[in-house]
């Protein structure tokens, strides 16, 4: 299957694409292979999550001993709607991470065209090709002629923001051909001018939520799909009984309440970002975008400083499709953040 080629867009689907290896962030293994010599313990900024966790809460005993109960669902799709500014919780269905949900949402509509707004996320175009759609990433929404059109926002891994009323109106459209119009919002927390979730139950419009990036718990894994009812159900049923865990449902509920901690989280975050970006510029490094929990580089010899960063034991994201990007995810405290720098700055002036 081939991903056909449309105006201001490149191919970016190959049969066969099914057998392709998406790289991700945060794969250590994989560091300490190609860099033997490095250091330890490895810093990894590869992944954009948030450095400084929820605390977690005390976990009832039973949650580990007993199947997930509806209350407890309930009173997760209740805290995230409220959280989320969800008008109510039969908007709002919760999977194992939102990558499950970018896996399982494409078969829920028979195949068609889909175009994604790139360069983003790689997991999204796969997803829809797995499932036998034919898949196009564009560079501008005008005269966006598909199916289903995916937008990641804020982006990774630049940080672009699509403002709301663009996607609201994009919505509109979809809906009045029978489409969608998903919106990606996995980094959305730490930019809340930017979503769209308060519309959540419009009529064509998708909404993708990450649980673990902005609490600091991607081990927990959890997404929700903010949408439709109807859509909402068949997502449910998709997923089937139990698809988060007891544990997971206690944790998530008491952090998605917490609107102290969200609140802090999010100033403190921006402050560190302001910081490190100093650094970084002090360094002789640009800093092309990115968000508070991640900042990306442009330079022409990143390359060479990704290597640089893993003979010291620093794991940050390299881009296959924009070799002169680098994307760094926040240092948890003053020393890590110290090795960080030392190794840019070394190799800048060498």
């Amino acid at each position: 299957m081939m991903a056909e080629s449309a105006a201001g867009s490149k191919r970016i689907v190959q049969d066969g694409i099914t057998q392709e290896e998406i790289i991700h962030g945060g794969d250590l293994d994989a560091a300490r292979a190609a860099f033997p010599g490095a250091p330890e313990p490895w810093v990894d900024l590869s992944t954009g999550i948030n450095p400084w966790p929820y605390p977690l809460p005390p976990i009832p005993a039973d949650a580990w001993a007993r199947l997930p109960g509806r209350a407890a669902e309930t009173a997760l799709r209740e805290a995230a709607a409220a959280c989320y500014s969800v008008p109510s919780p039969d908007r709002v269905a919760a999977a194992g991470g939102s990558q499950a949900l970018i896996q399982i949402l494409p078969r829920l509509r028979r195949p068609g065209m889909v175009a994604v707004l790139g360069p983003t996320y790689a997991e999204h175009a796969a997803g829809w090709a797995k499932a036998g759609h034919r898949v196009t990433e564009v560079e501008s929404l005008e005269r966006c002629d598909a199916d289903v059109v995916v937008v990641v926002n804020p982006n990774n891994p630049d940080g672009r923001i699509v403002p709301p009323e663009t996607l609201l109106a994009l919505a509109e459209r979809q809906a009045a051909r029978d489409g969608w119009l998903v919106v990606d919002e996995a980094f959305a927390e730490v930019t809340p001018e930017c979503s769209v979730t308060s519309e959540a139950g419009r009529p064509g419009l998708v909404i993708l939520r990450s649980f673990g990036k902005f609490f600091g718990l991607a081990g927990v894994r959890l997404g929700f799909l903010l949408g439709e009812p109807a859509l909402v159900q068949d997502l449910r049923a998709a997923v089937g009984p139990w698809a988060v865990s007891g544990p997971a449902l206690a944790v998530a509920t008491a952090a998605l309440s917490d609107s102290t901690w969200i609140a802090a989280t999010r100033r403190r975050l921006t402050e560190a970002a302001a910081r490190f970006d100093a650094r970084l510029a002090a360094a002789g490094l640009r800093v092309a975008g990115g968000t508070s929990l991640f900042r990306l580089i442009d330079d022409t010899q990143a390359a060479g400083l990704y290597n640089a960063l893993g003979r010291t034991g620093v794991l940050v994201r390299r881009f296959d499709y924009r070799r002169h990007w680098l994307r760094l995810g926040l240092p948890a405290d003053q020393p890590t953040e110290d090795r960080v720098m030392v190794a840019c700055e070394t190799f800048n002036n060498r």
